[in-house]
Formats: structure tokens, sequence, C-alpha cells
């Protein structure tokens, strides 16, 4: 009995192991020196901007403001107008945007209102395709670089999406941004420093036209990006990232914005890491697809929150172990995960995040990880399965579109 106990704890302590490799080897190649930025070129191909929005009308001007200079007389750019309650609509036309509208309280969602202004340009469809949110900021020279790489290599290309905090935010809250910092800006660049793909992100996206025709982005999934990426990825054309094409956002200010977007995120990756990553990871390597299989293992790491809490329990479960039933195997592979996750968020912080969180507040990270306890208890017993938009700041009522 004792060495079946000790062969399931060593299996347990092993699948744990896996994502803090990928985890771990990530942030390491993200030290790699970084090329230089590439010039940015007045020529680009021709180009549609999509800007899905649904009730947008406080942030959607400044967006706008930063898209328009970068488009020429060729370009287009269409903002959807989705299930909108509020004036978004004429805020985006006033602006300068062409806009369409679409009401439909049973297909809701990003993905749905996104293929609806693709159908709206297949009458007269751009080279590139760039999906940016209603409520980012775009960076100069983001638009080039995006349909420039895009076009060259025929691939789908994700900028570098980051998020910023609201004024006067306080420690956890810190803690939360170095955390999508990691998520979004430091393992894609790692993936990147050896030429592998990396996840959509949601805005900032570039595609060949071709690849976006034909109703592929119709989903009314938590996360319609990650799982469209995926997608991509198992038909050959995994996305590359462009950490020089930088769009940006704020997080919410109020507590139920936080915890709206929170639980849409994390309940999605997890939703499609439960349902699809072990057959996405047998598929990858049956195909012997290193770009698919880089990308599925990117997948299999949970939210660092969520790994944290699985590491250190299962580290304290191989220490009981090893004291009641003698066998230091677990401990030891359960030492190795925790020793490499410990050392790999400390290196993303020396590197990247020191402008974010100092270092006193970093050590209230298990805090923060404990916090979210009950969201991933949620995630099993009532997990979020429908399309529900975060609710801005200034805002009052339902946030469901």
């Amino acid at each position: 009995m004792h060495s079946i106990l000790i062969a399931v704890l060593t299996a347990a302590t092993l699948v744990v192991l896996l994502p803090v490799l990928v985890f771990s080897g990530e942030i390491v190649l993200a030290l790699l020196p970084a090329r230089r930025p590439a010039p940015v070129g007045a020529a680009h191909p021709p180009v549609a901007v999509l800007v899905p929005a649904h009730n947008e009308a406080l942030a959607i001007a400044s967006t706008l403001q930063t898209l328009l200079p970068q488009l020429r007389s060729e370009d287009r750019l269409l903002v959807i107008a989705d299930n909108c309650s509020d004036d978004t609509a004429a805020v985006a036309a006033a602006a300068g945007a062409q806009v369409i509208e679409r009401h439909d309280t049973q297909q809701r969602g990003k993905g749905f209102a996104l293929d609806f202004g693709v159908r709206q340009l297949s009458q007269r469809p751009p080279q590139v395709l760039i999906i940016v949110d209603a409520d980012c900021e775009v960076a100069g020279g983001c638009i080039q670089r995006l349909a420039g790489l895009c076009a060259a290599r025929g691939r789908p290309i994700q900028g570098r999406y980051r998020m910023n905090l609201p004024a006067a935010a306080g420690a956890l809250r810190r803690i939360a941004q170095f955390a999508w910092l990691v998520r979004n800006e430091v393992r894609p660049r790692g993936l990147a420093r050896v030429g592998l793909p990396c996840q959509l992100m949601g805005s900032g996206m570039a595609f060949p036209w071709q690849m976006v025709a034909g109703g592929r982005l119709a989903s009314g999934h938590l996360v319609e990006d990650l799982k469209l990426g995926l997608e991509l990825a198992q038909a050959g054309s995994a996305p590359l990232f462009c950490p020089d094409a930088l769009v940006s956002s704020v997080f919410p200010a109020s507590a139920a914005g936080v915890a709206s977007q929170r639980r849409r995120w994390e309940h999605g990756h997890l939703s499609v890491l439960c349902a699809q990553g072990p057959r996405l990871l047998l598929r990858a390597l049956a195909r012997h697809d290193a770009a698919a299989l880089a990308l599925t293992l990117d997948l299999l790491v949970p939210p660092v929150a969520l790994l944290t809490l699985l590491t250190a329990a299962l580290w304290g479960v191989d220490l009981l172990a090893w004291r009641r039933l003698g066998s230091a195997l677990p401990l030891l592979y359960g030492s190795i995960a925790l020793g490499l996750l410990f050392m790999a968020v400390l290196l993303a912080w020396l590197r990247f995040g020191r402008r974010i969180v100092s270092f006193g507040t970093l050590l209230l990270a298990c805090v923060y990880a404990l916090g979210k306890l009950p969201l991933y208890a949620r995630f099993i017993l009532a997990r979020q399965v429908d399309w529900v938009r975060s609710r801005r700041d200034g805002e009052g009522g339902s946030a469901k579109p």
C-alpha cells in the first residue's frame, strides 16, 4: 500500500513539475539579449483595423485618436458597436471611424462581433486584418510593424499587450500587474528568442486576411483569442510575437470590474487547459510539430498564482510522506519544482518587474495567491461559461453585453 501511495504522489509531483519547467525555461530564455527594433517604414500592406466595442463611449475616442494617425487613405478603420445601450456608435463616428451596429442578444461576445465586422469587410477585403480592443492605446508605429511582419511572414502576429494600473493602486494590485507582465510580455519574449510562437492575447493582433475569412472568429468562448491561436497552430500557422508593437490598457479601478475580468480570463484559460491541453499535447507529439508543441506546453502552465499554490501544497504533502513513509523521491521532485518556481519569479522580477513592484511587496505574493482560492474554487463548483464584459470605471448597471 505504501508503494502505491508513493507512486501516485511521485506521479502527481511530476505532473506539477512539467509546467514549472516550462515556466522557468520561458523566463530564462527571456533574459537572453534582445534584438534591436526594426525601423518603422511608411509603407505597409493595405490593412483594415477592427475595433469591437460594447458600451465603450467613455474610452473609444481616446483609442481612435491613437489609431487614426497611423492609417493611410487606403486603410480602413471599422468599429463594431455590439449590442450597445450607450453612445458608442455616435462617439466613434464623430472621431472619424466607420461604424456598424450589431444587435443580437443570443450570440453575445467579442468573437461574434468580430465575425460580423469581417463579413462587412469581405466586400473589399484588405491584405491584413488588425484587431484592437476599444479601450486600448496604440503606440506609434504599432500598426506598421504588425502589418509589415504579418505580410512578410504570412503568419498571425501578436503585439505586446500591456496592462497598466489605475492611480493609487494598492500592493496586491501591483502584484497582479507583475503577474500580467510575466504572462503577456516576459514569457512570449522567451519563446520568441528561440523562434517559437506565442498565444494570442485579444488586442494588438494581426492576421493575413485568408486566415480569418470564413467564420473562424465567430465564437462566444471566454478566451476566444487563446482558442483561436491554438487552432491556428494546429493548422500550421502559429502566431508570432512582435514586442516592438505595443498596445496598452488599464485595469479596472473597481473591485467588481477586477473580479469580473480576472474570472473570465482565468476560468477561460483553465477550461481550455483541461478540455484540450492533453489532446493537443499528444497530437503535437505525434506530428513532431515543434511550434504546436511549444504553444501547447505554454497552455499547460496555469495562472502563476494557481501554479504557486499547487506547487507549495504538493511540496508539503511530499514532506509529510517523507517523514511518515520514508520515501524521499517525491520530496526531491517537489523541492526541484518549488526551487525552480521561486528562481524564475525572482529572475523575472529582477529583470522586468522592479519598476512595478518592490521586493517587499513581492513578498506578499503568497497573500495574493491565497486570495485567489475562491476564484479557483468557483472554477470547480460554478465556473463561468458565458462571455461577460468587465465593467469599466464610471459605469453602472450590468456588465453583460
